[in-house]
């Protein structure tokens, strides 16, 4: 299973299911993907958790989610770059995601961004998602 889908996909239908917090199991790269979602206002708050099962210690995610009356903050996700199709793109080729409403995640040499700060930064990458 591809780890990023399956976090936005978690994401996504904890949202929808009006849920106020998530827990997903710990990596480096969901991290990141988490301060971008952060920074982008997808989330609202996540931190470091430790879970004991079965006599072991596993690290989560908690993530707190947007929870409103109306809509929810994440209404499509769609995976780009996948384990047996990896996308890689160009700054130059980088374009707002449904007219600058939703964003995009790169993984670059410089981290885990969005497709406008890469563009800032003169960085291209693995194209991971588009959310809106």
């Amino acid at each position: 299973m591809y780890i990023v889908s399956d976090m936005l996909i978690r994401i996504k239908n904890a949202q929808a299911a009006r849920k106020e917090r998530l827990l997903i199991p710990f990596s480096k790269m969901k991290w990141e993907i988490a301060k971008v979602l952060k920074e982008a206002g997808f989330i609202q708050d996540f931190e470091r958790r430790k879970k004991k099962i079965k006599k072991t210690e596993h690290a989560f995610i908690e993530v707190k989610l947007e929870v409103t009356a109306g809509d929810v903050a994440i209404s499509e996700v769609k995976i780009i770059s996948k384990p047996s199709r990896r996308v890689y793109i160009k700054k130059s080729e980088i374009r707002p995601v449904l007219g600058g409403y939703g964003i995009a995640i790169l993984s670059t040499p410089k981290g885990v961004m969005t497709g406008e700060e890469a563009k800032k930064n003169n960085l291209g990458g693995e194209w991971l998602a588009e959310i809106w």
